[in-house]
This record gives structure tokens, C-alpha cells and sequence, in this order.
């Protein structure tokens, strides 16, 4: 590979290829399934609209926003938040120095590895901002009583003073995302018929008024507020001799409870504490067993896999820049892996034998899998099916939706992008979600591979970095290295294109002009 093409693949494999479609053709992509205009967010965030205070704070009288350091100290139901987020920030220093003792870390020059500065959160200037509302009905596979779940994602952003006066504002590496019920079962439309599915899917694909949307402010809150979840990136590295350019990000999850009234510290959905499974040989088998069994391995090769609590971890660190084979995703996902000797700490808990095997079990029951037809592909699955997993996939850094920069002064591409191409492209699934609902038919909730949308789009997104072209990812078959992968055969290049390899990666490469 010439040096200019690996500059440009590094830059594609970090940013996510997120540069090459214009705003307008992204916002087609998200029409029906998502609010990314900055202008209606500007004005919703500036007139103390759809705020993290205004909504979870619904009898306060004042109207402005809530900067942080007001945020956490005035609402209760936030209390536990910023010591779980401290336990974690204590846990990976103590982590990274045992790691790496060479290396110093912490805030401000000096140090080989930048810590965020915790003293933004409760600062009195800075403002969760509002990034981008977003309709996650595709979904409700996981609740179908709320018809899925509507995400506000809103933006830590530092404000100042210039010297003469003036403004500015300046994003941070934090989102803070407040999920909600699509629906309560007991909301009623103004003749007093309850609020269905199909209405709520059809509010959205009519492009109705905002309100119409998420409900307004006439749902009982305790019946709608599901939980929040937040993305900190927690250390940046800039490349040294002592390492790579690296950042990692800090993935934490908060269920509201309705009794305590409290956003309390949860598990994260799918993310396998692979640890814990690793050091008990118990839980390893139990693990094992219940991924493995027919019925729940046919929900794990759709993505609608809901994995029980009791294997999960309450906080994920996503790697970024990540390489492209679910190996390089998610090194400590090296659960899969050949024949193991036994059942140590070091040892895989799948076996090239133990996915085979499961394969062969699903297609004498009549399973058809639609995703994993190798134990390559089962690799691929059990990464990015987890939170940490899937946002190393072709995010922007190590988010999907940072939102259009509706601070900046002067929009650079980077932004008024929205979101990572993971996201667009998986928005005409989305849709056809939603057009299901509408239409009073049973949706199909399965999703293809974070990397690659599901073929049910496949005619809007030919051509683009999101199906097969130029900078979309696709399967590298190198010569003599025998048969094809059955995972990923479908993974190829729009005419003019061929798949080139982007990293070391012995599988997955990238769709570029070819060159001599």
C-alpha cells in the first residue's frame, strides 16, 4: 500500500468515512428516523425546550437551560451518577498504571496520556447541549409495550467569554443520552383512544411537529424515562515512542427506578464481562450453553440477542482506532479461538468446534442464519453485538451520533456531519421499522453486521461508502488462503472498485480505486 493511501485509510478507519457524503444526502438518509437540523435543535436547546433539566425537572419555573454544575447538584434523581463515573475514572487510572507504568497520565501538559477533566461536569460553564433526537422503534423487539425507545442526545459543551466580549463555544469528547419510551400504554390521544404503535411510527414518517414526536409534555415522566447512558472519552494519547495514537472511551449505563426516583448505576445491554466469565468456570459453562442453545443463537445471528444480566458488565472501554477484524475490534473478546485444552483463565470459551457444531444443530431444526455462517462470523457477532464492540465499527472516534456542531462558528466538515456511517446506513432498516409499524404489520427487527446494512436497503445505498463503495468495508479473500467465508462473500465492491487491505487485518479490507 503507497504511503498516501495509508494516510488516507488511517483517517477513513478514525473518522469512519463519515467526510464523504454532504450533509443534504445524510439527511435524506435519516428522514422519517431521525431529527439531526441544527437550527430546530439550536432553537429547542435555546428556549429551554427539550433541556436535560426542563425534562426531568418538570415543575421548575426558571427558563434557561441548567449549566452542570447546577445539573447534578439540583436534581436528585442525578445524584448517582458523577461517583459511579469517579469509581470508574479511579479504576482505569489504577488500571493504565499497572499497564503501563512507563507512561504518566492525568490532566493537562505534562502528561503522556490526557485524562478528561472531571471538573466539567460540575462546572458552571458548561451545558449539555442538544445534538439530535432520535427514533429507535427498531427497537421494541426488547419492550413491545413501549414500541421501542425515543434517544435525546445531547452534547457536553464549554462556554466562554472572549475579550471583547463576545461568545464561544467549544464541544467536549461527552455525550449524555436520554432514552424514553416510544409510548406509555396508558397515554391517550386528545378523543381519548390509547396511543398506539402504528401512531407513533407514522407521527415520525409524516414528519409531524416535534411535539407530535416524543409525546410533548403531557406523559406521566416516571411511565416514560427508561435510562441514561453516557460516553466519556476518557484518555487520549497523541503518538509517541512510547505508543500509537490511541483514545479510549468510557461507556456507563443509568436504569431510572420509579421507587427511588433515582437514575441508579446498570449493566450495559449485550456487553459480556469477559473477565468474570473467564475466572469462573461455572459461569463460563452456563454462558456457553445459553448462546449456544438453538433458539437464543438464531436471536444472536439476527442481533436481537438479549444476553441475561448475570454475564454483563456494568462499564465498557472502547478502543479507538480500531483495526477492522473483530479481533483487532475487541482484543479481550478473543473468545473464540481454535481448540482449547481444558477450562483455564486462558483458554477460549467458544471453540472453532463449539460454533460449528451450533451451526450444524441450527440447520437440522430448520434455522436458516441469515449473518453467521462461520466461526468467523460468530467472532464478528459476539463483538459487535456488545456497546463497546459496536462502537469501534465505523464511528467517529468512538461515538455514532456526536450531532451537527450548531456551536460552531465556522462549520467544518467534521461538523456538520451528524453521525458515523454505521448510523446512516442503518437508517433504512430503521424505516422500513417504521413503515411496518405504521402499516399495522409485525416488523423484522434483524440487522446485519455493524460494518455492512442489511441488503433490505440495498438499492438506495449502492454506490455509497455504506454498501460497497468507494470506502466501505468489504471481504478481502487472499489467494490460496482456500475457501471463501460464507459470513462474508456478499461483502464486495461496486463496479470500478476493488477490496484492498487497510490494515493487517486478514479478512476485512476496504473499497478503493484500484491501483498498480
Amino acid at each position: 500500500m503507497s504511503r498516501a493511501l495509508r494516510i488516507l485509510v488511517a483517517v477513513v478507519v478514525l473518522f469512519g468515512g463519515a467526510m464523504s457524503l454532504s450533509a443534504t444526502e445524510n439527511a435524506s438518509l435519516t428522514r422519517g428516523t431521525a431529527i439531526t437540523d441544527p437550527d430546530l435543535l439550536r432553537k429547542l436547546d435555546e428556549d429551554d425546550v427539550l433541556t436535560i433539566s426542563r425534562l426531568l425537572w418538570l415543575e421548575r419555573n426558571a427558563n434557561f437551560p441548567l449549566m452542570t454544575d447546577q445539573l447534578f447538584s439540583s436534581l436528585p434523581q442525578l445524584a448517582p451518577i458523577l461517583p459511579a463515573i469517579d469509581a470508574e475514572f479511579d479504576r482505569y487510572i489504577a488500571q493504565h498504571k499497572a499497564a503501563s507504568p512507563n507512561e504518566t497520565i492525568g490532566v493537562g501538559e505534562g502528561f503522556d496520556v490526557q485524562l478528561f477533566d472531571r471538573a466539567n461536569l460540575k462546572s458552571p460553564d458548561t451545558h449539555f447541549v442538544l445534538a439530535g433526537i432520535v427514533n429507535r422503534m427498531d427497537r421494541a423487539y426488547v419492550s413491545e409495550e413501549s414500541c421501542g425507545e425515543i434517544r435525546l442526545i445531547y452534547r457536553l459543551a464549554r462556554f466562554e467569554t472572549r475579550v471583547d466580549g463576545s461568545k464561544s463555544a467549544t464541544r467536549l469528547p461527552m455525550t449524555f443520552n436520554l432514552i424514553m419510551k416510544a409510548r406509555d400504554a396508558r397515554q391517550t390521544e386528545a378523543n381519548g383512544k390509547p396511543v398506539t404503535c402504528a401512531e407513533v411510527a407514522r407521527r415520525w414518517l409524516d414528519h409531524g411537529d416535534w411535539q407530535g414526536l416524543i409525546g410533548g409534555h403531557v406523559f406521566p415522566y416516571d411511565a416514560m424515562v427508561d435510562r441514561i447512558e453516557t460516553n466519556i472519552q476518557i484518555s487520549i494519547a497523541p503518538k509517541s515512542a512510547l505508543h500509537d495514537f490511541r483514545s479510549d472511551y468510557l461507556l456507563k449505563v443509568f436504569k431510572y427506578d420509579a421507587a427511588t426516583k433515582q437514575f441508579v448505576e446498570s449493566t450495559l445491554e449485550n456487553q459480556i464481562d469477559r473477565d468474570r466469565i473467564l475466572a469462573d468456570d461455572a459461569l463460563r459453562r452456563d454462558f456457553k450453553t445459553w448462546l449456544l442453545a438453538p433458539e437464543n443463537f438464531r436471536d444472536f445471528d439476527r442481533g436481537t440477542v438479549l444476553i441475561p444480566e448475570k454475564f454483563l458488565a456494568k462499564s465498557a472501554i472502547a478502543l479507538t482506532p480500531a483495526g477492522f477484524d473483530a479481533s483487532d475490534l475487541q482484543p479481550e473478546f478473543g473468545m473464540v479461538q481454535g481448540e482449547g485444552k481444558g477450562e483455564g483463565k486462558d483458554d477460549p470459551v467458544f471453540t472453532d468446534s463449539d460454533v460449528v457444531g451450533a451451526l450444524k444443530q441450527a440447520a437440522t431444526r430448520g434455522i436458516t442464519m441469515e449473518n453467521i455462517r462461520s466461526v468467523a462470523g460468530f467472532q464478528r457477532r459476539l463483538n459487535d453485538v456488545t456497546c463497546s464492540g459496536c462502537h469501534q465499527t465505523r464511528g467517529i472516534g468512538g461515538f455514532h451520533f456526536p450531532g451537527v456542531d450548531w456551536l460552531a462558528d465556522k462549520p467544518s466538515n467534521a461538523t456538520i456531519v451528524p453521525a458515523s456511517p454505521h448510523f446512516v446506513g442503518d437508517q433504512l432498516r430503521r424505516r422500513d421499522i417504521l413503515t411496518a409499524f405504521a402499516e399495522g404489520k409485525h416488523p423484522d427487527f434483524s440487522r446485519g453486521f455493524a460494518s455492512r446494512p442489511q441488503a433490505r436497503g440495498s438499492r438506495e445505498l449502492a454506490g455509497t461508502e455504506y454498501q460497497d463503495g468507494w470506502g466501505a468495508h468489504c471481504y478481502l479473500q487472499n489467494p490460496g488462503s482456500g475457501p471463501a467465508d460464507k459470513s462474508f462473500t456478499s461483502w464486495t465492491c461496486a463496479k470500478g472498485l476493488t477490496c484492498q487491505a487497510a490494515s493487517a487485518s486478514s479478512r476485512i479490507g476496504m473499497c478503493f480505486i484500484k491501483t498498480r
